[in-house]
């Protein structure tokens, strides 16, 4: 009989399909750093424990807390990345928003790390490009200016 390490093998797995094996199943902390990196990216609580992931007040990313650290997480896509997403078992339509194209992982861990990065900076992107550049002025203005040193 050959034993062999299952632990080997899923690391091997990772590997091969581009995930980082140390983090090739999403939590609510990895999602949050990730959100968090991009620019002018917010964060608030809103309807009960739904943490909202915001670029100039236009939501890309809801990560619902009361589920635990696997928690669902809904973000916008593409009509193609849509239909294909929809064909995945664990992942439907968000509720409400899914006729625009938003789809719920009933848990992050649905898909691999790096597919769900992936699909959220999608998420951010869309939206980013859907925000009006006047709301993208006024945003900025509300950012305090870097204080030069004075001179002595």
């Amino acid at each position: 009989m050959i034993a062999f390490d299952r632990d080997a093998v899923d690391r091997v797995s990772a590997a091969s399909s581009g995930a980082r094996y140390h983090n090739s199943v999403p939590d609510v902390d990895s999602i949050r750093k990730f959100c968090l990196s991009f620019a002018d990216a917010t964060e608030n609580m809103q309807w009960g424990e739904d943490l909202c992931f915001k670029v100039y007040g236009k939501i890309f990313a809801v990560v619902d807390l009361s589920k635990g650290k696997l928690a669902p997480i809904s973000f916008k896509c593409t009509t193609e990345k849509f239909q294909e997403l929809l064909e995945i078992e664990g992942i439907a339509p968000a509720p409400y928003v899914g006729r625009y194209k938003w789809v719920l992982l009933e848990r992050a861990s649905v898909l691999m790390s790096a597919n769900l990065e992936d699909l959220i900076r999608q998420s951010y992107e869309l939206v980013l490009a859907k925000t009006p550049a006047r709301a993208r002025k006024t945003a900025r203005k509300t950012v305090p200016a870097k204080r030069r040193r004075a001179k002595r």
